[in-house]
């Protein structure tokens, strides 16, 4: 049965061990604490939020086992892939699909960060060959207006025309172009799902007609994201309103005025480890953990929020 990308996808951290290990245990807790939520539509692995950058391709495979193996086709399982070239991203969306993946979130690759994509047709190509390698469905993830890896409205619908893509996670966070995007996608091809990926102003973004939500807050506070997006179906704005004002001291916390970062990704996994969801907040370095102020704020917010389970060290 095709997996339909509708509802909330949280991207989950990775648990680590003190040696920096992946803590399969703990990862398979997460996991299925996780899919237990009603309005959960599919679990990501592998996002920024899980801390890609940090891992090699045997390891974000593991990942990715683990979670399928946990959550056993009861949900959607979606493996990041983070690649700089078609051979590489090839390998590694074949390496997912053989870990039980269902689908792979493709981010464009960093250098088109840096230099572009030279030519619209380098995008069609790169999803294409990853498609025809591994048949797995496709989430593109669409990056920021104004880095250089921004998609045209052009190469939106090349894509969304594409028999693997079934679904767009979409964080331009320019909310003009973000409307274009939604409309343009939709236009291209009405079955391919849209899904916001704006962490920091969830309701402004649900609230312009998608199909759910792409974000590692989810895998915080996933009861609550999910009720959002809920009242936002339901035309209960007052209630959507009500949960993001109780949303938004933790947003402070965590992404600051701010898009989310590695830095962003380690407060939050801190403000987890806080609530009692993660036995430890260790992330891989470079990324450090906050500490002082910051510490302080972070456990502020967790508390007032009535999540507090443990004090910060």
């Amino acid at each position: 049965m095709a997996a339909v990308y509708k509802g909330i996808f949280p991207a989950l951290q990775c648990p680590f061990t003190d040696k920096l290990a992946i803590d399969e245990p703990e990862l398979r807790k997460f996991s299925s604490w996780l899919a237990s939520h009603h309005g959960i539509g599919g679990l990501v692995t592998n996002g920024h939020t899980g801390e890609v950058f940090a891992l090699t391709g045997k390891q974000r495979a593991e990942v990715t086992r683990i979670v399928a193996d946990e959550v056993k086709g009861k949900l959607p399982v979606i493996s990041g892939l983070c690649c700089e070239g078609i051979a590489e991203a090839a390998e590694h969306a074949v390496m997912a699909r053989e870990a039980g993946a269902t689908g792979l979130l493709v981010m464009p690759p960093h250098g088109w960060l840096r230099f572009g994509m030279e030519q619209p047709n380098n995008v069609v190509d790169y999803f294409t060959a990853i498609g025809e390698a591994s048949g797995l469905d496709q989430v593109v993830h669409i990056y920021p207006a104004w880095t250089r890896a921004s998609y045209s409205f052009e190469t939106l619908a090349q894509l969304a025309r594409l028999p693997w893509v079934k679904c767009m996670k979409v964080g331009t966070r320019d909310m003009n172009k973000y409307a274009r995007d939604l409309m343009t996608i939709k236009a291209a091809d009405p079955s391919v799902t849209v899904v916001t990926c704006h962490d920091e102003y969830l309701l402004a973004s649900m609230v312009q007609g998608v199909d759910g939500a792409l974000v590692g807050f989810a895998s915080f506070i996933p009861q609550q994201i999910i009720d959002l997006y809920a009242a936002v179906q339901a035309g209960d704005l007052k209630k959507a309103q009500q949960i993001q004002a109780w949303i938004l001291p933790l947003k402070d916390v965590v992404y600051g005025g701010g898009e989310p970062t590695g830095g962003a990704h380690a407060r939050m996994k801190m403000a987890m480890y806080l609530a009692g969801i993660l036995k430890s907040p260790r992330v891989q370095p470079p990324t450090r953990l906050p500490e002082g102020d910051e510490l302080k704020a972070i456990e502020a917010a967790v508390r007032n929020a009535g999540l507090l389970q443990r004090a910060a060290a």
